[in-house]
């Protein structure tokens, strides 16, 4: 009854092989690593990848102003920036007022399907350049997850990749052994055919 249950008795079974305790083996780690490694170096990888997005868009709000403009440039007259595929925003010339400084004029991108003359929210950095909106909550959990699943599927991959070789050694290693015994019972057996 004890060697029914699987795995017993397969220890003294004369025609396991190495290799095939190998196999086993290298089978139990590649689960292991892919119910519980690949998951976790995703969380790891996840876990700092949102903690320096969120980094960046704190630096980012820290160093980027937000400012009501007019627009008074023809954005039909400027070229489009094309992001993600799509014309989101053109880059116009925008005046506004700052309290204390008078009135200022420069590039920014605004919404595509702005007139002129529309007031709209623009981002400037600390040299007055015109920039986009620092990154939002969205913007860093879509990084967190696109890291995090990358790294995952990347490990899971590689441990695959590791257990395919170890597969392929094992098995040239298996059929160089049923070579040598063959080689030294195959005489045997054609001698009582003949």
């Amino acid at each position: 009854m004890r060697n029914r249950v699987r795995g017993r008795g397969q220890r003294r079974n004369p025609l396991r092989r190495r290799s095939d305790v190998v196999e086993a083996w290298t089978a139990l780690v590649v689960a292991v690593l892919l119910l519980v490694g690949a998951p976790l170096a995703g969380a790891v990888a996840g876990r700092w990848a949102h903690d320096d997005a969120r980094a960046t868009a704190a630096e980012q709000r820290a160093e980027r102003q937000r400012v009501r403009a007019e627009v008074v440039g023809r954005p039909a007259d400027a070229l489009a920036t094309v992001q993600g595929g799509r014309d989101d925003s053109y880059r116009v010339a925008v005046r506004w007022t700052e309290p204390g400084q008078g009135t200022r004029t420069a590039t920014a991108r605004v919404p595509a399907g702005t007139r002129q003359g529309e007031v709209v929210d623009v981002w400037f950095d600390a040299r007055g350049r015109g920039v986009g909106p620092p990154a939002d909550g969205t913007a860093v959990w879509q990084h967190t997850l696109t890291l995090g699943v990358a790294t995952a599927g990347g490990t899971a991959a590689l441990v695959l990749l590791g257990h395919t070789v170890v597969r392929r050694v094992a098995l040239r290693r298996r059929l160089d052994e049923w070579g040598r015994e063959w080689a030294r019972t195959g005489p045997e057996w054609s001698r009582r055919s003949a």
